[in-house]
């Protein structure tokens, strides 16, 4: 058995692919459309993952886009994805900067959360060791829920 991909339903294509690659970092490597099931299938993979991802061998985080419209509630209920990032407080400053919401800073140097424009946790973790405790990171306080 291998691990494939993780879906993800998104409500909104560009909001999504907007907060997932240029904002988070991923690549889009794959989209199929299909007319009969009404819906767009995006896989996207880790920069560091592109290449093994295209040769198949890499998981891959699938957005699922339906055609007609639903409401999808509890996007907490799905979990979370998780992420290695190579500096956390430079990913969590990016992502800041970029208008998301870190909901769980990296108060450890190890671990952060965001999440997605439907609600989706994501997960970061520190490459290695945790960092060194620094500020704002180190008495920043929650916001709302991962």
């Amino acid at each position: 058995m291998r691990y494939l991909h993780t879906m993800v339903r998104v409500k909104d294509v560009d909001e999504s692919l907007d907060f997932y690659c240029n904002k988070l970092g991923l690549e889009e490597v794959n989209r199929m459309d299909d007319e009969n099931g009404r819906y767009t299938l995006i896989f996207l993979a880790a920069p560091g993952d592109k290449e093994a991802a295209l040769a198949n061998k890499a998981p891959l985080v699938e957005l699922t886009y339906n055609w007609d419209p639903e409401d999808y509630q509890g996007g907490r209920n799905f979990g979370h994805l998780a992420y290695e990032v190579d500096d956390i407080y430079a990913t969590c400053q990016r992502l800041m900067d970029s208008g998301v919401t870190i909901n769980r800073p990296p108060r450890d140097g190890r671990m952060a959360f965001v999440r997605s424009p439907d609600g989706i946790s994501i997960e970061l973790l520190q490459k290695g060791q945790a960092k060194e405790k620094a500020e704002p990171w180190a008495s920043m306080g929650n916001t709302g829920t991962w």
